[in-house]
């Protein structure tokens, strides 16, 4: 078998272990509306990934981050974001002000959407050069990250005080630039910091090494 192929057992075993999150997490959740709404993403991009996997396999640390991403989703969506324990513990040792998991949250909001992004500009050969392809995959998860936020609008708008789970905003009237600021971080982490380990990993695939 050549080593640049991906096993089939990673992604099998990240798919059940996400299924069985989500099922856990569909037994009793603090608020079903809240839960339907946080876990959404899940349900829309598991059957798109599944469907797709064997024409564009993805790379193992997107496979992985992906997972993790919608594990994040998936327990904010059982407990709300400001209720879940991890932030409660977090906000203990930081001292923050209010539990700080809606900002992991929104950090991988940038973070994974800008690594899928940049991942499919190079595999593709959308984009030429890397920088552009960071670039281009920054402003991508940005986007997504500004949409969502008018997603969480129109749901205030339509479900008044019913809205609170899912906006988490904890009483912070800069909760929106917060949001978007931490999907910046996010976004910037995978251009900064995993680019190279990425570019790596799509060098080994495609059997050849990313130029500039």
């Amino acid at each position: 078998m050549n080593r640049s192929t991906p096993t089939p057992t990673l992604p099998l075993s990240l798919l059940a272990l996400v299924a069985l999150a989500l099922l856990v997490s569909a037994l009793h959740p603090y608020d079903r509306a809240t839960w339907w709404m946080e876990t959404a993403p899940v349900f829309i991009i598991a059957p798109v990934l599944v469907a797709t996997h064997r024409r564009l396999p993805l790379t193992t640390l997107l496979q992985v981050l992906i997972a993790l991403h919608a594990l994040v989703l998936i327990v904010g969506g059982a407990y709300t974001y400001a209720r879940v324990p991890f932030g409660f513990w977090l906000q203990e040792v930081g001292h923050f002000e209010r539990n700080p998991y809606d900002r992991i949250g929104h950090f991988f909001q940038g973070m994974v959407p800008c690594l899928a992004a940049r991942e499919i500009f190079i595999r593709l050969g959308i984009v030429r050069g890397r920088r552009m392809a960071g670039f281009l995959a920054l402003c991508v998860a940005m986007m997504i990250s500004a949409c969502y936020e008018l997603i969480e609008w129109g749901a205030a708008v339509a479900l008044g005080q019913g809205a609170d789970e899912f906006l988490g905003t904890q009483g912070d009237p800069w909760d929106t630039q917060s949001d978007m600021f931490m999907a910046l971080i996010g976004a910037s982490f995978t251009n900064l910091v995993l680019a190279g380990f990425h570019d790596w990993q799509i060098s080994r695939m495609a059997g050849r090494r990313w130029m500039n």
